[in-house]
Parts: structure tokens; C-alpha cells; sequence
């Protein structure tokens, strides 16, 4: 198992301030910070939701003080590949919507395009502003050694995160300034200004002057509504619900109390079934009635487009490295995660075969809900899982048990090793925007390698170093 803070001769070079602080700083000093920084995150109000939960389900994500390191040559290799990663899935959002030549050319099947619950048929033919459809990539990183990074699972529709990712790194400048006096660690802070940069680039062609561009969240009841109030008001953009906002002549506006004012670009926090009670569901009360109309007329833009889905799906992340040797004729820099299709027969008859061994996913899951990790289930668990497979394999892949690398952690017995996996976020418009650094989450109960907040796992800064 690879630690990336601890190698056989002592820490990495990345780490070597860090293992200076830890032991000048101490075991009882970092008890009370971690209390001090939750006391900040409380009285800041960054809390989510856990949905089924009785009683108060707000839950504050624990914060881990020992940051997550990346070495200057480290982040360009992760640069180029999330980079690389983000440019094909537009291009084949664009191509599944039009063309379809990676369809017809037969590198990906059609019926997991056609048949996928989040393609949307409403788009066909629909011309995204620059052929832009996931402004914003998550894309969800592993990393099993000291040169083996791979991705997960891509995030293209909402990925959620990045408030942690800078409120982390608020938190950790404020209780520890001499950590960053040198300037070493890159900064984050501008990812605001980059994220409205992008949602500026891709104003619809209707647009005449500055573009005004808003967030649109379902509201407060919402578990990743302190996300949306926040990257609003970084942006110095208006934070709406629906009822805030009506469609006129292929228009979209915004209720002011000088009166209506027109809204170019919308950032979406809420489903494409939601988003038009007309196109969608009828039942929505969370989006705009009309608005798919003036999306598709150029009259607004939409961020993420609607049915950028698909291009997330964990059937279809199969064959990203497919795409990116298909659109733009590379060499994928950034490996996938051996996946198994539970769709394909072959594929199906090995996974359940080796239940024991790999982790079982949801095509469509997600928050590290409707997982079955082999290792550490029952066999009464692998037994009810083969059912639900079996009933309906499409629905299912399978990835082996991979040794995720490991960062200490603060924990009752001083800093141990926890496994780790990492979050950065691709801004894609005029041209594609990358903060150094990104959401490193971790799995804090010893053992796990479930990282999810909803399952306790926890977060941490995550440094990337000039060099």
C-alpha cells in the first residue's frame, strides 16, 4: 500500500514541511485546532443534508488539519490528463447530440447511449454555446502508487465540492499562516472569479452586453445549499429559485425590485427532470416553465446542458479512454479503473463469480450508496447483490479492490494512515480552467475505502507546490 506522505527512507520531498509542523506543532496542539476548526466550519454554517435521517439531518463534513500534497511534477501529469479527460467528453456530448460517429463507428454501443436514462432526446440536435455541454468536470482520482493515477468516475452534470475545497484552504491559512509564508503552496482563491469567467464565456448568442449570469438552486432544504448561496456570492451573482425567474418571447428574466432583468446564463443546481415543467416533469416546482424553449432558441445558456449526463454514466466511463484516442487522437494520459460491464455476459459471469473480490456499483449511484464492497461484505450481502444483478445487469459494474493510496490523519492514536481519493475541477468555456488543487476526501474509519461524507468519510486540504 502506497503512502504518500511516508516512503521507506523517511517523508517524500513533498511532505518534508509537513513532517516538520507535525512534530514541532504536536499531538495535543492539533486536538485543539481540529476543535477550533470545527467551532469555524459550525458557526459558518457549512453543513450538509443526510436525506431518511430522523431528527436534525444537517452534519457538518469532519475536517482533517494534515493537508494532502502534490508535487509541482505530480500536478502537471494530473493537469494534462483532467485537461485531456474534459475536451473529449465535450466532444462526444457534441457528437451523441448530432452526428453520432463514435455510434456509428461502433466503439460505443448504441443502446447504452439510446436507452440511458440521462440521454436526453430533447437535445438532439440542440447547439450548445461553443459546443460546450459540462462546463464544470469533476473528475474523481485514485492513486494506487508513486505514478499510478487513475480515474474513478467523472462528474459532468453538478459536481458538488468545490465550497469545501476553498473553505478548507480559509480555514487552514487562518489557524496555521506560517504553513503558507513561503508561498510555496499554490493558491485556490481565484477559482470563483475563473468559474464566472466561464459562465461569461459561453453567453448565448442573444446576448448583446455584459452577460448577467445567475445561480439556480432548488433552495434552502437542498443538502448542498450552502455550496450554491456561497459560489453566488464569491461570483457576486444573484442566487434564484424558480419562482424568481420567468420565460417571455424566448427570453429568460429575472424578477427585480426594479423590475424584470434579463438573465443570460443560468449555472443549474437542480436535475434536468426539474429544470421545465413543460418538457419535463409536469409535477416540477423547481424550475422554469419555457425554459428548454428559450435554451434551444439561443436565447439563454444552460450550465451544465441538459442531458451532460450521460457522458458520467459508469457504463459509458468505460470507454472515456476510447473517446479520447477517437476525438482527438491521443494516448489517454490518465488511466480508468479495470471496470467490468455486469450488461456484457462475460463480464457479468466473472463479477459474480468473484463477488468476494471486487466492489459492485450503481451505474446510476452515487454518495457511496448502493455499493457492495467485496472484501468486507457478508455472504448473505454478495447472495442478495447476485439477485439484484441478475434481475437487472445493465444497471450494475464492478471494479476490482483497488490498495487506494493512503495520507495521515488525525485520529485518537495521533496521525494514521487513511485512504484517500481527490476531486479537481475542470472549468471549460473560451478554454479549459484548472485550479491547482482540488477536494481530497478521506476515509477516516481505519480501513474504509468508502470516502463519501454521507458514509463518514471526511475532507482535507489538498496543496499543490510551485516548483
Amino acid at each position: 500500500m502506497f503512502d504518500e506522505m511516508m516512503g521507506k527512507d523517511g517523508a517524500r520531498p513533498p511532505y518534508h514541511a509537513i513532517e516538520r509542523w507535525l512534530k514541532t506543532v504536536g499531538a495535543d496542539a492539533l486536538e485543539l485546532k481540529r476543535l477550533e476548526a470545527e467551532t469555524l466550519f459550525r458557526r459558518i454554517g457549512i453543513t450538509f443534508a443526510v436525506y431518511g435521517e430522523g431528527g436534525d439531518p444537517e452534519r457538518l463534513i469532519p475536517f482533517d488539519l494534515i493537508p494532502r500534497v502534490f508535487s509541482a511534477e505530480e500536478w502537471r501529469t494530473l493537469s494534462r490528463g483532467i485537461t485531456q479527460r474534459a475536451r473529449a467528453l465535450n466532444a462526444f456530448l457534441h457528437d451523441v447530440y448530432h452526428r453520432g460517429e463514435i455510434l456509428k463507428a461502433g466503439v460505443i454501443p448504441e443502446n447504452l447511449i439510446f436507452r440511458n436514462a440521462a440521454f436526453l432526446p430533447e437535445m438532439v440536435g440542440v447547439e450548445a454555446p461553443g459546443k460546450i455541454y459540462s462546463h464544470i468536470v469533476g473528475i474523481d482520482i485514485v492513486r494506487t502508487g508513486p505514478d499510478d493515477f487513475m480515474v474513478l468516475e467523472d462528474n459532468c452534470r453538478t459536481p458538488s465540492g468545490v465550497s469545501y475545497m476553498l473553505e478548507n484552504r480559509e480555514i487552514m491559512m487562518r489557524m496555521f499562516p506560517e504553513l503558507f509564508a513561503g508561498g510555496r503552496v499554490l493558491p485556490v482563491d481565484n477559482y470563483p472569479d475563473m468559474l464566472r469567467a466561464t459562465l461569461e464565456d459561453v453567453a448565448p448568442k442573444a446576448c448583446r452586453q455584459d452577460p448577467t449570469c445567475v445561480v439556480l438552486t432548488p433552495g434552502p432544504l437542498n443538502s448542498a445549499y450552502y455550496e450554491h448561496s456561497f459560489l453566488a456570492d464569491q461570483m457576486g451573482v444573484e442566487l434564484v429559485e424558480s419562482r424568481d425567474l420567468f420565460v417571455d418571447e424566448g427570453l429568460v428574466w429575472m424578477r427585480t425590485t426594479q423590475g424584470p432583468r434579463r438573465v443570460d446564463v443560468i449555472y443549474r443546481r437542480i436535475d434536468d427532470d426539474f429544470l421545465d415543467p413543460l418538457v419535463f416533469r409536469a409535477d416540477s416546482v423547481l424550475g422554469v416553465a419555457g425554459l428548454m424553449n428559450a435554451y434551444r432558441a439561443g436565447g439563454v445558456t444552460i450550465v451544465s446542458a441538459p442531458g451532460a449526463g450521460v457522458a458520467d454514466d459508469k457504463a459509458v466511463y468505460v470507454y472515456v479512454p476510447e473517446m479520447i484516442r477517437f476525438y482527438l487522437g491521443e494516448a489517454p494520459i490518465l488511466k480508468n479503473v479495470p471496470t467490468w460491464r455486469c450488461s456484457d455476459p462475460d463480464d457479468r459471469a466473472h463479477v459474480l463469480s468473484h463477488l468476494a473480490d471486487v466492489v459492485v456499483k450503481e451505474v446510476h449511484g452515487s454518495g457511496g450508496y448502493g455499493m457492495l464492497i467485496g472484501p468486507k461484505s457478508t455472504a448473505a450481502e454478495r447472495a442478495a447483490f447476485a439477485k439484484k444483478i441478475e434481475a437487472d445487469p445493465g444497471a450494475f459494474i464492478a471494479q476490482p479492490t483497488l490498495e487506494l493510496s493512503t495520507v495521515p490523519s488525525l485520529s485518537p492514536l495521533g496521525p494514521s494512515p487513511r485512504h484517500v481519493d481527490f476531486r479537481p475541477y475542470a472549468l471549460v468555456g473560451k478554454e479549459i480552467r484548472l485550479t491547482p488543487g482540488g477536494l481530497t476526501r478521506v476515509a477516516l474509519r481505519e480501513g474504509s475505502l468508502v470516502v463519501n461524507s454521507s458514509q463518514g468519510g471526511g475532507v482535507k486540504d489538498t496543496w499543490v507546490l510551485a516548483g
